[in-house]
């Protein structure tokens, strides 16, 4: 009898969960701040948490926190239930930022460094990289009530990020950055993430989501009402249209939309752009057959919503009781 050649078995491994939270309710008084909000963080993903102000962010980041605690459901850090042995492994970065105004930044920074377990000497040498990485060296012995808000919050990034937790959590990071500063912000949260943490990222600039986020889940009024992975969310909300710019008379591209609508056409200095809506059971493939044959085309695109106008369009829906 011959050799038997066993089929190889490949392994993968799972994307590992570094924070979920199940069905978790937080109420105010009346108001009912979550209403059964369930969410699951991969880690070293940049997860985007959305929605209009009094959606619940800012309930849901204080009990992961543990500035609070959940009235109902339950947390999860690493599988295990959210506890305060987990503090130390989060780093958070308010929208409203806690600095000492009258406090040197050197001293400051230092403090907080010691505050989430650096030994003094660990502290100080991770401090002189990120003051370098900033180029920020001169600004140690400066009280912090000296420096601009953006500067502020360059001190108030490095506190956050200095003990290495294996969740950050940002709220409104870019606020009160120039376009220099938000892209180099943006650069150290991606580099964050290579290296091995996970981010959660409130914000309501719709363009910073596109570029960062993995993920998303968008609340309303206390509820999800939306979640997945950016580009899912994005290809799932499509409407059909095309955009094409062409070469040729707009009355013979009509000729050629064979059912197809044409919505929307403007004539530039070089060549005609329109939009198209494609009929239902009809191909970009289709469509193009049947207009070749009557102009030129320069170019063509579907059209994919931003995640700005799912984020307009969705919280615009009704609620559902």
């Amino acid at each position: 009898m011959g050799n038997l050649l066993l089929p190889v078995m490949f392994s993968f491994p799972m994307a590992q969960e570094i924070f979920r939270s199940e069905k978790i309710i937080k109420k105010y008084a009346d108001h009912l701040a979550l209403d059964e909000v369930s969410i699951s963080v991969e880690s070293q993903s940049i997860f985007g948490l959305l929605g209009p102000n009094g959606a619940g962010k800012t309930s849901l980041i204080r009990i992961i926190n543990q500035i609070t605690a959940p009235d109902y459901g339950s947390a999860y850090f690493e599988g295990s239930p959210l506890n305060s042995k987990h503090i130390e492994h989060i780093g958070y970065l308010p929208e409203e930022r806690g600095l000492y105004m009258k406090m040197k930044v050197g001293e400051q920074a230092l403090y907080f460094a010691q505050l989430k377990g650096l030994s003094r000497k660990d502290a100080l040498m991770k401090l002189k990289v990120w003051f370098e990485k900033f180029e920020i060296q001169a600004w140690w012995d400066k009280k912090v009530e000296e420096l601009s808000k953006g500067m502020q919050q360059k001190i108030q990034f490095v506190i956050t990020v200095i003990h290495e937790p294996k969740l950050l959590i940002f709220d409104e990071p870019f606020s009160g950055f120039d376009p220099i500063n938000t892209d180099l912000i943006k650069k150290e949260i991606l580099d964050l993430r290579d290296k091995g943490a996970t981010i959660i990222f409130s914000t309501h600039n719709m363009e910073s989501v596109e570029e960062l986020c993995d993920h998303i889940a968008l609340l309303n009024n206390a509820r999800k009402i939306l979640d997945g992975p950016l580009n899912e969310i994005r290809n799932s909300h499509k409407s059909n249209l095309v955009k094409i710019g062409f070469n040729g008379n707009l009355d013979n591209l009509k000729k050629g939309l064979n059912g197809n609508s044409l919505i929307e056409s403007t004539k530039g200095d070089n060549h005609w752009v329109v939009k198209i809506k494609l009929a239902e059971k009809t191909s970009l493939n289709d469509l193009l057959q049947g207009i070749i044959p009557q102009i030129e085309v320069v170019y063509c695109s579907e059209e994919v919503p931003s995640i700005r106008d799912i984020f307009i369009e969705k919280v615009k829906e009704p609620r559902n009781s």
